[in-house]
């Protein structure tokens, strides 16, 4: 009867094992890399796989888009175009959302100023965005707003009546949202709990910091730094600004970081191939073994990556789920 007891755990560990492996593999080749380019003659929203193969438009049509960001169930991206604000013969950009695939775009904001850099919550049920009208505000300058998934309930988190506050950035566990901000006299990095309280600077350095993105366990942060000489470079900091190290060291303009899921890479925007426009780069967390993804003679820019796992555990599901196969008790 023991030896019964322990084979038929043996098998279920040989099942649960071997799902997990296929899952891992599965969830692999679904992990996608959004992106914007002008490869073909406007800037539109693009999607590869994260080796930098398989790139496929989604969006087409002669006006622009920017600033691509998965929602954490990866069936929707949210984005900044300016068709509405064509259409009615003006120039603001505003952020719509689409499906994955590029289908069904509608429109999230409406109004008479640019609102951009849109940045989903991990629960999927808000988005983060800079607002250049501060539609409740009188100071004019830009702020961090947050509104509903369906373009609802809009209200601004920073309320800076003096300097702009932009590119928000969430926290994996939806505590935090960090931003950019010109309060002292350059660009810093800042944190903000969700709900704009108890804000704070993170950078504090005499030069520009900008870009900031959360990695998946949400102890660092990985940003955009010009504090070599000038020249923007990936550096990587821990979630309370400290050990503030560099990852990229070239004479050439790095930017825009985007974690993996795992948090074993960093996808970047840089021009440092001999043709002068920019490509979507990875480099290891530890900035090494860095190589170009999209290599092309046009500009690749906003680099957000997306994997299936990632989504699972920012609803807090991938341990649940594991301590169920583990005690057999949820």
């Amino acid at each position: 009867m023991h030896w019964r007891y322990n084979l038929a755990h043996l098998i279920l560990a040989s099942v649960i094992v071997l799902g997990l492996t296929l899952l891992m593999v599965c969830v692999d080749v679904q992990a996608r890399i959004a992106f914007a380019s002008d490869r073909d003659g406007n800037w539109d929203i693009y999607v590869m796989d994260n080796n930098g193969g398989n790139p496929r438009r989604l969006t087409n049509n002669f006006l622009d888009e920017w600033d691509p960001s998965w929602s954490p169930d990866g069936k929707h991206i949210a984005y900044v175009t300016t068709k509405a604000a064509a259409e009615a013969g003006k120039e603001n950009r505003q952020i719509y959302v689409m499906d994955a695939d590029g289908g069904n775009p509608r429109r999230l904001t409406n109004n008479d100023f640019a609102e951009w850099v849109p940045a989903w919550s991990p629960d999927g049920k808000r988005i983060a965005f800079t607002s250049s009208g501060a539609m409740d505000f009188k100071g004019g300058n830009w702020q961090i707003y947050v509104m509903d998934a369906d373009g609802g309930n809009p209200q601004n988190l920073t309320k800076n009546p003096f300097f702009d506050d932009r590119d928000p950035a969430w926290s994996p566990d939806g505590k935090w949202i960090a931003f950019v901000s010109a309060r002292v006299d350059n660009l810093e990095i800042y944190v903000m709990d969700s709900d704009g309280g108890n804000q704070r600077n993170l950078t504090n350095n005499p030069r520009h910091d900008e870009n900031p993105v959360w990695s998946p366990d949400g102890k660092r942060i990985a940003f955009t730094s010009m504090k070599n000489k000038g020249n923007r470079d990936i550096y990587v900091m821990d979630s309370d600004g400290g050990n503030q190290r560099k990852l990229t060291n070239n004479p050439f303009k790095d930017y825009e970081p985007s974690w993996s899921p795992d948090g074993k890479r960093i996808a970047f925007v840089s021009d440092r191939e001999e043709d002068g426009n920019y490509d979507i780069y990875v480099i290891d967390n530890n900035g090494g073994n860095p190589r170009n993804l999209t290599d092309n003679h046009h500009d690749d820019t906003n680099p957000a990556w997306y994997n299936p796992a990632f989504a699972v555990s920012h609803a807090g599901k991938t341990l649940t789920i594991w301590g169920w196969l583990k005690r057999g008790d949820r």
